[in-house]
């Protein structure tokens, strides 16, 4: 199968859109297999700015580079596009390149067919995905199978393709951008949810969004699109209707919250769990190993995590929050007055129900400079939350401060921004660290 794929790469001119973690791990598969090809290197960034990357296959002979303002150009020159989930499908130098008979494909696509398993997972869902990809993995282990963990999680599935054996689970947490262009759905599909959101770009070097609500679901909607009879898709019972308009191969199968004993905050992890249980059960595991695993597992980090308590006020980290949405999710979570800390760049986001939310359930409000914030701030106060109960910080150690000296015994402070974090922050994961590093100092 590895073979017979490699052989059609052979002697191609080979772009790469975007050299972020997947693309790089298999560019780095393609070059240890000694594949036999032109790669280009299109991305968006200097090459100063790609860091480690660059100088790690700088003066390769068979790799050439399209960087900054040429990386977009004259796409319709390559045989083979491999994109990453950050570069739009609707740029127009790929419509041109397709039109023209460029093949549009991306290294998940590559994965699927490399993989010498068709005992693949895959998890997708609006918010969610990475913490039920990563339960799921953990019943597996503890079941007694070799299992592999990757995709939006942060592993690229290239990075241990090698290392998989024909009886092996693999695990794969897949975003609508990586799904957007798939072309093969794995033997169980799971959907946790399904709510708005990236119908705006997250950030400068990651442009990509849906231009609809339609389009959004549509690409979430690949995860089972392709399934052949004897698959099975897992869906939220929420998602019912909206799937069974469809006609789909694999058998959908439906799942609601769970009550299993667990120590992960809010209810909408209920439906995560649900979700594992059902893939669990479907693999055949016994209920014994499920109940013992979601009891012992904690969760992800930034994803409602708990830091500490100190002083009797409990802090928790959701920075991966970023829609509000997820930052409502997160404020359902608790009964207990929360001080909440938010705000940040813009996604187009619509924030009335937050606001309204907020209003019923917080005592204070910390909003992070940025783009939206402004836009943010008028609609706290057009709900009527009164200026006095509404601070701005500049920086995480500034925001922490406000929260402590108005949080008392018993209260939440909850970091739960319902924005993208690009501006004081580089991205969710420095703004959830740098969180928990400010609660950890108070004494």
């Amino acid at each position: 199968m590895l073979s017979k794929g490699i052989k059609k790469l052979q002697n191609k001119k080979i772009a790469i859109l975007g050299l972020g973690i997947e693309n790089y791990a298999l560019i780095k598969f393609l070059l240890r297999q000694k594949v036999e090809c032109m790669i280009t290197i299109c991305d968006i960034k200097k090459k100063a700015e790609l860091g480690d990357k660059y100088q790690a296959l700088k003066g390769r002979k068979n790799i050439a580079w399209k960087t900054n303002k040429y990386a977009r150009q004259h796409l319709d020159g390559f045989d083979i596009l491999f994109r990453s989930p950050g570069w739009p499908v609707f740029d127009a130098e790929i419509k041109k390149a397709v039109k023209m008979g460029v093949e549009l494909t991306s290294s998940i696509n590559l994965f699927f067919s490399f993989c010498p398993t068709k005992n693949i997972i895959g998890i997708t869902g609006t918010k969610g995905k990475g913490t039920t990809a990563s339960l799921i993995f953990k019943i597996l282990q503890q079941a007694g199978k070799r299992a592999w963990l990757g995709g939006n999680i942060g592993v690229a599935p290239f990075d241990f393709l090698k290392k998989i054996r024909k009886n092996d689970w693999v695990v794969l947490e897949l975003s609508s951008f990586q799904l957007e262009d798939v072309t093969v759905s794995p033997h169980i599909a799971v959907i946790v949810n399904f709510f708005k959101e990236h119908l705006a770009p997250a950030d400068p070097y990651n442009p990509n969004y849906h231009t609809s609500m339609q389009d959004y679901w549509r690409a979430k909607l690949n995860i089972a699109k392709w399934q052949k009879r004897g698959d099975k898709v897992a869906v939220s019972r929420n998602l019912a209707a909206k799937i069974k308009s469809y006609e789909l191969k694999g058998k959908a199968v439906y799942f609601i919250k769970s009550n299993l004993k667990n120590r992960l905050a809010g209810e909408h992890n209920k439906e995560n769990i649900a979700a594992a249980v059902e893939v669990a059960s479907i693999v055949g595991i016994k209920d014994g190993v499920i109940k013992r695993v979601v009891e012992k597992f904690k969760g992800l980090e930034h994803r409602l995590e708990f830091v500490r308590k100190v002083n009797g006020v409990a802090y928790y980290d959701d920075s991966f929050a970023t829609t509000p949405e997820s930052a409502i999710t997160a404020l359902k979570s608790f009964t207990s007055p929360v001080v909440l800390l938010i705000g940040g760049a813009e996604k187009g986001s619509n924030f009335r129900k937050l606001a309204k939310e907020i209003k019923k359930r917080v005592k204070y409000t910390v909003l992070f400079k940025g783009k939206t914030t402004p836009r943010l701030k008028k609609v706290l106060l057009r709900v009527n939350i009164p200026k006095s109960k509404i601070k701005l910080a500049g920086s995480m150690k500034e925001a922490v401060k406000i929260a402590r000296s108005k949080a008392g015994k018993g209260d939440v402070v909850l970091l739960s921004p319902a924005c993208a974090s690009f501006g004081i922050f580089k991205n969710y994961k420095e703004r959830g660290k740098l969180f928990k590093k400010e609660v950890r100092r108070i004494k």
